[in-house]
C-alpha cells in the first residue's frame, strides 16, 4: 500500500487523523511541540510538522475513504497523479521526531550548491544541496524528501 498526502481545512490536521483513525484507515500525522506564549502566559502544544497535512496509507481503490472526515479536502497531486510518499521517507520523519539528541554539523567547506551526504543524525544517509551559508545557519535542500532543513551553526 502507498502512503499518499491528503491536504486538509487550516489547523485541521490533527482532527481529520482522528476521524480517519476512527473508520479504520492507517494515517500519520507527524507533530512537533513547541513553546507557545500568550498575554497571560506560556504552553508547550504540539503542532502539525506539516501545516494542512496529513499521511494516509490505503491502497488506491480505497483512496475516497479519506472524504468521509469533514476537514479533508483534496489529495496533494504531482505531475497530474496522487503524491506518493515512500515508506523510507516516513520512517525519516519519525525517526527525526523520535530523536533528541543534538546534531553538529559543520560545513565550512562546502560551497553553496555543493551536493552532500549526510553522516549523521536523523537525516543520516540523506542528499542534500548546500543552498545558503550564513554565520548563524545553513540551509540544506533534502532532494528526497523535498524539504528544506535550516540549521543552527
Amino acid at each position: 500500500m502507498n502512503w499518499y498526502v491528503v491536504y486538509t481545512k487550516p489547523k485541521w490536521e490533527k482532527k481529520v487523523a482522528e476521524q480517519l483513525q476512527k473508520i479504520g484507515v492507517e494515517c500519520y500525522c507527524p507533530l512537533v511541540t513547541q513553546m507557545r506564549q500568550w498575554s497571560d502566559r506560556k504552553k508547550k502544544v504540539e503542532v502539525p510538522l506539516f501545516n494542512s497535512y496529513v499521511f494516509v496509507q490505503l491502497e488506491d481503490s480505497k483512496r475516497n475513504l479519506v472524504f468521509q472526515s469533514v476537514g479533508a479536502v483534496r489529495y496533494l497531486y504531482w505531475l497530474g497523479k496522487p503524491a506518493i510518499v515512500r515508506d523510507e521517507e516516513i520512517e525519516v520523519i519519525k525517526k527525526w521526531l523520535n530523536t533528541s539528541d543534538c546534531v553538529d554539523l559543520t560545513v565550512a567547506s562546502y560551497q553553496i550548491g555543493e551536493k552532500i551526504q549526510l553522516e549523521s543524525g536523523p537525516f543520516a544517509d540523506q542528499k542534500a544541496t548546500v543552498q545558503e551559508m550564513t554565520n548563524t545557519h545553513y540551509v540544506l535542500v533534502l532532494e528526497s524528501l523535498g524539504c528544506v532543513l535550516k540549521m543552527k551553526r
